[in-house]
């Protein structure tokens, strides 16, 4: 199914028209529908799901989620034991091979059963179920009935093909990022995952980097935000453009940090070996007066991941975080007696700290951030077995993850119009 291509967008909870000829317009009223999701994804468990109706406002154009059903949710949850999860990968590529050995490694520690993998390639299937002492499946079907919960690590036009089947078998789903080609099949997952009572996570791993967990307690009030996100021409992905395949990344950052509505997206972006664009920038302002600036790129000749943020309030700072080294240093503002004090002096007398600028009896102190680095798809693994053993909704759930993907595909929609133009 593809989503309408006017019409409204929705952004959260608030919903703005994309008009041809002229910038999105406001529109107040809340969206119902994604209203009655983000509770949902909101609440403490996924064990008794609430029930919406339509909101009113939604036609054709508007926002793809579906109404929630008003009648009780079939359950059809598989077997979980107190002892043993059963895992299983679906896709053994680059990425599903990375989730096929944290798996293994859980399965070491006796948190889960790694039950086995499938890969359209069954040459591939049987070479890392060799490496990992498990079983190649030789179908998804297989692969889904000997386990509770399964990583769809596939290209991403086969993601929603089958992660509903997965869904539809009654299985727990993490599904890799982007969530799908089409905001309306997004939808449909989100929908079938809530009437089964399953946990649908979505691959958005930045959310389980340690520089993010930092970033979410050191600057209370973002007011602008820069991300940089660059990569060589990858030899996998090319069936999506790099908004898609890289920016989406900090699209869903960007949006769970700010945690307020965007009211305007404005994007440029261009092909060089693609069909695709493989450079864009997008700028989107929030209904809270946050700005965040988005570059994403990925015929770079070098790797960066970086977000700088400045963020406002009682003590304004300038942090700058690299994703990839887990490391950064935050900038802020000493008093007029700062010298005299001794956590001042402490600072200071650290590696890497240092007063970088003085005005007026004023002095701008920079200080090395403390992160505990860590592997943050280790972490998103385990926090997907853990949202399956409780039943609670995952951080990266499938109603968050559509949010970045809708305004993805606004961003996308831009670039594709003026390219046309």
């Amino acid at each position: 199914m593809r989503a309408a291509a006017t019409g409204g967008v929705c952004f959260g909870r608030t919903k703005f028209k994309v008009q041809s000829s002229e910038p999105p317009k406001l529109v107040p009223a809340p969206c119902s529908r994604c209203v009655a999701l983000e509770q949902e994804a909101e609440g403490p468990s996924i064990r008794t799901p609430r029930t919406a109706t339509a909101s009113r406002r939604h036609g054709p154009s508007g926002c793809q989620t579906p109404a929630l059903s008003a009648a009780p949710p079939q359950w059809h949850t598989p077997r979980v034991t107190a002892e043993k999860l059963r895992v299983a990968v679906i896709g053994t590529g680059s990425l599903g091979k990375e989730h096929a050995r944290l798996y293994a490694e859980l399965a070491r520690t006796g948190a889960v059963e790694f039950a086995g993998v499938f890969d359209a390639n069954p040459e591939a299937a049987r070479k890392h179920a060799a490496a990992h002492g498990t079983r190649a499946f030789t179908s998804i079907a297989e692969a889904a009935a000997a386990s509770d919960a399964l990583s769809i690590v596939t290209p991403t036009t086969t993601h929603f093909d089958i992660a509903k089947a997965v869904l539809e078998a009654g299985r727990h789903v993490l599904l890799e990022k982007p969530m799908t080609e089409h905001s309306a099949q997004a939808a449909e997952l989100v929908q079938l995952a809530h009437d089964r009572a399953l946990v649908l996570q979505v691959g958005h791993v930045e959310r389980f980097n340690p520089v993010f967990s930092y970033l979410e307690t050191a600057a209370p009030e973002p007011r602008f935000i820069e991300c940089h996100r660059l990569s060589p021409f990858p030899a996998r992905s090319t069936d999506i453009g790099v908004v898609l395949d890289l920016m989406i990344h900090d699209l869903d950052v960007v949006l769970a940090f700010v945690k307020s509505p965007v009211v305007s997206v404005d994007a440029v972006g261009i092909p060089v070996l693609s069909k695709s664009e493989d450079i864009a920038n997008a700028r989107l302002r929030f209904a809270n007066g946050c700005v965040a600036n988005l570059t994403a790129s990925r015929i770079s000749p070098e790797r960066l991941r970086k977000i700088r943020v400045f963020s406002g309030g009682a003590q304004p700072s300038y942090i700058s975080l690299d994703y990839r080294e887990q490391k950064g240093f935050i900038y802020r503002l000493a008093g007029d007696d700062a010298e005299k004090s001794s956590l001042l002096k402490m600072l200071l007398s650290a590696n890497d700290s240092a007063i970088v600028s003085e005005f007026a009896g004023k002095k701008i102190v920079r200080e090395p951030v403390p992160i505990a680095k860590d592997e943050p798809l280790k972490l998103e693994l385990a926090h997907f077995v853990e949202c399956v053993r409780e039943r609670r909704t995952p951080k990266v759930s499938g109603a968050s993850a559509k949010h970045a993907l809708d305004v993805a595909f606004e961003i996308t929609r831009q670039i594709q119009g003026a390219a046309r133009a």
